[in-house]
């Protein structure tokens, strides 16, 4: 790890109210005693931790700025280093000159995600935790956030760290008895280990299956409104957005082409496409509209068949039908605030799908859609203060590869090989977990991850 002192701004870039500038490395105290000056010639050096003191950044003999600096000693800091804030105010250029008045004062530019790295390095948190750092900057919506400070208080570390912990007080029992036969023997081991090994399948298998609902909670539900012309879809994306967004009109087919626009509903994200109606046509752009419509249902996370209960459920709404029964669907019957040609009880015998009253001209529907949306997509109930989600790609991959080494061994115990088999298989799915948690993982891979952390993090 570089063991230089490094310096970066760690608050958006642009005009602000303040800007907060980050230094952590031994000497951080020192570089921030030649930038900051304060009182009559006191020094930061001599200051105690965690205390903020008012005075001026200087660069040379020249003023800067008026600002503020907080020592924060080691290992009672963000890096377990000792660290120093500077909260300057938020121009650029000011904030720039601070900055390089600590290169010339013997800091050195960090990397993107350094300090988190170090805060790695140094134990402070471990891999899980770190990713979780920026799931929590990078979330939109409640239930994202709540995910990510579960993960960050290193709920997913402790999860990862009991079932290592079974895996290696079989691999260190299978050592013994190989090295000393005599006194630790085996007989009858294979049926104790598969016992032993069958909960923690059972649990990898949990934490992979949660990698869907945690990937909807982090980017957002992709969900697409299809239905016939003048259905009233865009009056529905309207009515969820908040604002126009979609031109409505009463001639069917005013939308032509896919319309995208993010909305959070009852704290989760969706990311909603509204699409051209969908009916047989021989005009040129309304036909590539609707195939753009029909790209869109096949990439949508969830869909909104939008029926329209004036008209009632016609020819066109069946070819429709046929579209979407393998997507997980909600049917919102529109237009309830006119008479009505088909009912709710109607289509819910007729359709596979739940149907939801709804009334864009009204608003009315909205909190109805988001208590089914939580129920389909989530298993009936969002519980992020107590349920683990795997976010990361990388580490549902981790936990497919050691649950791939752990059914190895249940092969082997099923072949009756000898047990040095079953230690290579279970020190392998040991190391796969460690590299989630980034015990047991490459200096090349943790690089690449924090390659991806904003500048100042």
């Amino acid at each position: 790890m570089n063991q230089d002192t490094i310096a970066a701004v760690a608050t958006p870039p642009g005009n602000g109210g303040i800007s907060v500038i980050r230094i952590s490395g031994s000497d951080a105290v020192k570089i921030a005693d030649r930038v900051f000056a304060y009182g009559q010639g006191q020094k930061l050096s001599e200051a105690g931790s965690h205390v903020f003191h008012y005075g001026h950044a200087v660069f040379g003999d020249k003023i800067i700025d008026e600002c503020m600096a907080v020592v924060m000693r080691a290992p009672r800091s963000y890096t377990r280093e000792d660290c120093v804030e500077i909260h300057c105010h938020g121009g650029a250029l000011v904030t720039k000159t601070v900055l390089e008045a600590l290169f010339a004062a013997g800091a050195v530019p960090a990397e993107p995600g350094e300090f988190t790295k170090r805060a790695f390095f140094n134990g402070r948190i471990d891999l899980t935790e770190a990713e979780a750092v920026m799931d929590v900057i990078a979330s939109e919506n409640r239930y994202a956030l709540d995910c990510s400070m579960h993960q960050l208080n290193g709920q997913l570390r402790k999860e990862i760290s009991r079932l290592r912990q079974r895996i290696l007080e079989e691999t260190a029992r299978i050592e013994a008895a190989i090295d000393d036969p005599e006194h630790y023997a085996l007989e009858d081991y294979g049926r104790q280990l598969e016992q032993t090994l069958q909960p923690v399948l059972e649990r990898i298998d949990t934490l992979q299956a949660s990698f869907d609902d945690g990937r909807l909670l982090k980017e957002g539900i992709r969900t697409v409104i299809i239905g016939k012309p003048n259905a009233g879809k865009s009056s529905i994306l309207n009515y969820l957005s908040g604002r126009d967004r979609a031109i409505v009109t009463e001639i069917p087919g005013t939308t032509r082409d896919t319309l995208e626009e993010t909305i959070v509903l009852d704290g989760l994200q969706l990311i909603v496409t509204d699409t051209a109606g969908i009916h047989d046509t021989k005009d040129k752009v309304e036909s590539i509209g609707i195939d753009k419509a029909k790209e869109a249902v096949a990439g949508a996370d969830l869909v909104l068949f939008v029926l329209d209960s004036f008209a009632g459920y016609e020819d066109s709404d069946k070819e429709i039908l046929s579209m979407i029964r393998e997507k997980k669907t909600i049917v919102l019957l529109n237009k309830t605030d006119l008479e009505q040609n088909i009912q709710k009880e109607a289509l819910e015998k007729a359709l596979p799908f739940p149907v939801i009253d709804f009334s864009a001209a009204e608003f009315k529907g909205k909190e109805a859609l988001g208590a089914l949306l939580k129920e389909m997509l989530f298993s009936g109930k969002l519980e992020t203060d107590h349920q683990i989600y795997i976010t990361s790609l990388r580490q549902k991959n981790l936990l497919a590869q050691a649950k791939e080494s752990l059914e190895n061994v249940m092969e082997s115990i099923r072949l009756k090989l000898p047990e040095d088999f079953y230690f290579i298989d279970l020190y392998a799915a040991y190391t796969k977990l460690g590299e989630i948690s980034g015990d047991t993982v490459d200096e090349d891979i943790i690089n690449e991850i924090f390659s991806k952390f904003c500048m100042g993090k």
